[in-house]
């Protein structure tokens, strides 16, 4: 078995944590965004170090293709066209990943021979990291999906049911992982790591602050906020979690409703307290803030981002993508019905600001001006 990862070979300079800047390169723009002035990137290796990679690969058997975002399609596209042209007797192509659940028929048009649009239905097993050379962090899930259901998230159309992993399983993963001498950093990508804290969140602590004391962890996701109570800001302070960021999302009452109500002023500010007392500083506490949904006023993101500033963390304003699937992107589609047919019209940066009528470029702007001169403080 052999693994090309498009973008960590790709990858330049460090960003800390195992991170890397990925290699990007300015390509012509598509035609849905010629009229949009920004610049269109390919990012990733290079066609010339794809190509040669996969003819030093012994000719495989079966190729899968997985994929992320919807609106990164073009990036598979380009994979199945080399793939095509490489190998004159092409092996037969399986597309799976999130792009081929959400848009199934799409992904039916790129060229492969099959789309995988359900998850395979198998037991969970370990991300396949001794397939890289030299990774730097690893990554788990303790939980399959969320309890919740936010009207802007895919979580539910990608997995229909929350399913909690036995510990074990998750702390065997983690040891694998750790057998890998570069790995000094774990990522968390549950959407709901602290749900029943008492009952899972805090023993997985124990644990990794037993058997695992030098990696450092990390929530990429976001954590629910309310849970975050002096005990909670004390487990993940002292078992080493590194980065953590918090989504609040809004504090105006109907992005509120849009989130579930899983936070409110007062638990937010609450949770920045505990976290401060349990020994993080105030550049330590990133607030994800969502801007360009639908009804969204641009006075209402200013008053998220001065709240948030009020209370000293660190503003990251997350700019809205319509998500397949998802009751907001229904509300899009009905005023913007191509979103239905091209996936390219999903793309955040496109959308907020250019394609959406809910936020302008202008505003966009000011709003990131606003953000980043309140995180300058902080620093």
């Amino acid at each position: 078995m052999t693994l090309l990862d498009c973008v960590y070979e790709g990858r330049s300079k460090s960003k800390g944590f195992g991170r890397y800047k990925t290699i990007r390169r300015q390509i012509d723009k598509p035609l849905v965004y010629k009229r949009i002035p920004r610049k269109f990137y390919h990012y990733g290796i290079t066609k010339e170090s794809f190509v040669d990679k996969l003819s030093r690969t012994e000719r495989p058997d079966l190729i899968l293709i997985t994929s992320g975002m919807t609106y990164w399609y073009l990036g598979v596209k380009w994979c199945i066209d080399i793939l095509r042209n490489l190998f004159s007797s092409t092996p037969p192509i399986l597309l799976g990943g999130i792009y081929a659940q959400l848009c199934p028929d799409h992904a039916h048009t790129l060229g492969a021979d099959g789309v995988q649009t359900v998850p395979l239905s198998i037991d969970y097993f370990y991300p396949a990291l001794d397939l890289y050379e030299a990774p730097n962090y690893g990554i788990t899930m303790t939980s399959i999906g969320c309890p919740l259901s936010c009207k802007y998230c895919a979580s539910k159309k990608l997995w229909s049911t929350y399913k909690r992993r036995p510990l074990t399983d998750a702390l065997e993963e983690i040891a694998f992982q750790e057998n890998i001498p570069t790995v000094k950093d774990i990522a968390f990508y549950d959407d709901a790591l602290l749900i029943n804290k008492e009952s899972h969140f805090y023993h997985l602590c124990l644990e990794l602050q037993k058997k695992h004391p030098h990696l450092r962890y990390h929530t990429p996701n976001g954590l629910h906020v309310r849970e975050i109570d002096e005990t909670c800001a004390r487990y993940l302070y002292e078992t080493g979690f590194k980065t953590i960021r918090l989504s609040l999302e809004g504090n105006d009452p109907a992005i509120q409703k849009a989130s579930s109500g899983k936070v409110h002023e007062i638990q937010y500010a609450k949770a920045v307290r505990n976290l401060l007392r349990a020994g993080y500083s105030l550049s330590d506490i990133e607030t994800y803030i969502l801007v360009g949904l639908p009804g969204q006023s641009c006075e209402s993101v200013q008053k998220s981002i001065k709240f948030v500033k009020s209370s000293g963390a660190t503003v990251k304003l997350a700019e809205y993508s319509p998500i397949p699937g998802t009751p907001m992107f229904e509300e899009c589609a009905q005023r913007l019905p191509i979103l239905k047919e091209e996936p390219l019209y999903h793309n955040n940066t496109a959308y907020c600001g250019y394609i959406s009528q809910d936020i302008t470029a202008e505003d966009l702007q000011s709003l990131k001006d606003l953000a980043n001169n309140f995180n300058d403080k902080t620093r």
